[in-house]
């Protein structure tokens, strides 16, 4: 239904068109009836003018029936688009191991995290370094993102948290 109505726009342009040509035609030929030319205005002003306006009006109505016909072909161009560059991002994520950007993680002062980890983004020491740095500085994984992990970084067993009421 929505497509029909699209089309209309654009067949009621050319239809407003070819009907100002034929007012324009019929104010030239009751113009050109008469050799009294203050007799001619009522013709070409009524027929000319008129007529341009409708013609105007018609065009104008094309234009905007090419504009939405152009938007919308470019919208589904970029949701074709939009889709293959998360496909893309996806594949090459999974190929990574999901390691972040080529072996870079986001290192705090004491862990770190995956580059798209949300815990470091508002810490001001955050800086993003290659994995390779991190083995030697000590730095703990993160728990939440669970970024790659060289070994055991952190000598001992893994703290556990204290149970609530014990």
């Amino acid at each position: 239904m929505h497509n029909n109505l699209g089309r209309l726009g654009g067949q009621l342009g050319v239809g407003l068109c070819l009907l100002g040509f034929v007012v324009i035609f019929f104010g030239w030929n009751g113009a050109a009836s008469t050799n009294y030319v203050p007799a001619q205005f009522p013709y070409l002003v009524s027929g000319g003018v008129a007529g341009l306006a409708v013609v105007v009006i018609g065009a104008a109505m094309i234009v905007v029936q090419n504009q939405r016909a152009d938007r919308a072909r470019l919208e589904e161009v970029l949701a074709r688009l939009a889709a293959a560059v998360e496909r893309q991002g996806l594949a090459a994520g999974a190929s990574q191991g999901m390691t972040g950007l080529g072996g870079h993680v986001v290192a705090g002062t004491t862990s770190y995290h995956q580059i798209d980890c949300g815990l470091p983004e508002a810490r001001e020491e955050a800086r993003v370094v290659p994995l390779e740095d991190v083995r030697s500085s000590g730095l703990a994984p993160c728990r939440v993102c669970r970024p790659p992990q060289f070994g055991r970084l952190v000598s001992g067993p893994e703290p556990t948290p204290p149970l609530v009421g014990s």
